[in-house]
């Protein structure tokens, strides 16, 4: 994912500024409410839908609103990725300046892995609220772009009960730019292209695919070794990254937009919007659907999200697991591009199973494997299941630090809003 550009010259260099590294690692440990909205701010049937169908998860117990009445849950839940398009604002005292992120302007930003550990349901009516910050910096040599910074950010969302719902650590490269400089890497990847026998052979995996559902698999029943299957994504278009921003990701603050609300986002963040080719201030975002644009920064084409990957893989094990189990955690590595016409099979294995404090885990190693035969986004995953002996699936505890500084942060909210109220009421 690109986040952050500036309009240059064909032969500006952008580089980091050691000032913006030392700030980055002074903020380690620091966290601050999320002060930005995203696409949505409270879970509805319909937001759950659409958000599930924005990358082709089809589960009826998250796109039915009646299905999930008769499940252990008492109703439709939210697709495990939801916390990338429901978040509601937070009210928070002003940030210090030296506690604010550097914006490392001028510089590419890619999403390289995620690591998410899921401790409650989203439900109908619940709002989602999130604090973020910093837990590692690392810098790098990139093969890509020289010059690198990791940086492992921590978002923590909960719902309005203070109730953490999950924990997601993103790890993100920060690539300086050399627009001067050849990049003969990526010269031989040659666009997909496709016959009619070849989209009828992806045709018979989409086919052959199944959601569990109500067929209760239960951890006894598992096996080490065991396949999860084949699931199918691609060939990847245009439409399927307009599908995945209208179904609910936001990617705020660079939420796309238009007309005016562009024009007005375009005075707030002006170096993230680049002129294209016909000379109109467009986002540098149009990485992910552009590919004019993507040729113009050394890539063949357009890509996809990190996390629309991330969608996928837990996609690929919310059909395999069942209604009664529940998601634990997730990490991915997103090792290679996506590119617009890229097709990608999802497979998958149990390697582990255990019992801990009582509750029954399998652990799955799986990826993503693109048409050239290379696995771009490979996973790991703990997968809690019912027990024929012990019962049905007990949550996991969340962290009690993070609920109480949750607690704390929806507490502040309350009271500025109680004075933004009163404030109003003076002034009228």
């Amino acid at each position: 994912m690109t986040t952050s550009e500036k309009t240059e010259k064909p032969s500006e260099i952008y580089t980091f500024r050691d000032e913006d590294i030392a700030r980055a690692r002074d903020l380690v440990g620091v966290y601050h409410a999320m002060t930005q909205r995203e696409q949505y701010t409270r879970a509805s049937p319909d937001i759950m839908r659409n958000f599930a169908r924005s990358y082709g998860d089809d589960n009826p117990l998250f796109t039915d609103e009646e299905y999930g009445a008769a499940t252990r849950w008492g109703g439709q839940i939210a697709p495990p990725m939801v916390n990338i398009a429901v978040r509601k604002e937070l009210l928070a005292d002003p940030v210090p300046r030296e506690q604010r992120r550097p914006s490392f302007r001028g510089i590419h930003v890619f999403v390289s892995g995620t690591t998410t550990h899921w401790y409650r349901p989203v439900l109908d009516g619940d709002t989602l609220y999130g604090f973020h910050g910093t837990e590692k910096v690392e810098e790098k040599q990139s093969e890509f772009a020289g010059r690198s910074l990791i940086i492992t950010g921590l978002q923590v969302q909960f719902n309005q009960r203070a109730e953490v719902v999950q924990t997601q650590r993103v790890i993100t490269i920060h690539t300086e730019r050399h627009e001067s400089k050849k990049r003969k890497k990526y010269d031989s990847i040659e666009p997909a292209s496709y016959t009619p026998d070849d989209i009828a052979r992806i045709d018979e995996i989409y086919a052959q695919e199944q959601v569990r559902g109500t067929n209760t698999r239960y951890w006894e029943d598992v096996e080490v070794g065991e396949s999860l299957g084949t699931m199918a994504k691609g060939p990847l278009t245009t439409t399927d990254m307009v599908v995945f921003h209208s179904g609910g990701y936001g990617f705020a603050p660079y939420t796309p937009c238009a007309s005016r609300l562009a024009y007005k986002n375009r005075q707030r963040i002006a170096p993230f919007y680049i002129p294209n080719e016909q000379g109109v201030p467009d986002v540098a975002q149009r990485i992910h659907w552009d590919s004019g644009y993507a040729r113009s920064i050394g890539l063949p084409a357009a890509y996809d999200y990190g996390m629309m990957r991330d969608c996928w893989l837990s996609h690929y094990l919310t059909d395999w697991m069942g209604d009664d189990a529940w998601l634990e955690s997730m990490s991915s590595q997103m090792r290679k591009f996506n590119y617009l016409g890229d097709t990608h099979t999802f497979t998958g294995e149990v390697v582990g199973k255990r019992t801990e404090g009582g509750r029954h885990l399998v652990d799955v190693e799986l990826r993503g494997t693109s048409q050239r035969g290379e696995v771009t986004c490979p996973a790991t995953a703990t997968i809690a299941l019912p027990s024929r002996v012990g019962g049905a699936v007990a949550l996991p505890a969340a962290p009690a630090e993070f609920e109480q500084l949750a607690a704390r942060m929806l507490e502040r909210d309350a009271e500025l809003r109680r004075e933004r109220r009163a404030g109003n009421g003076a002034a009228s």
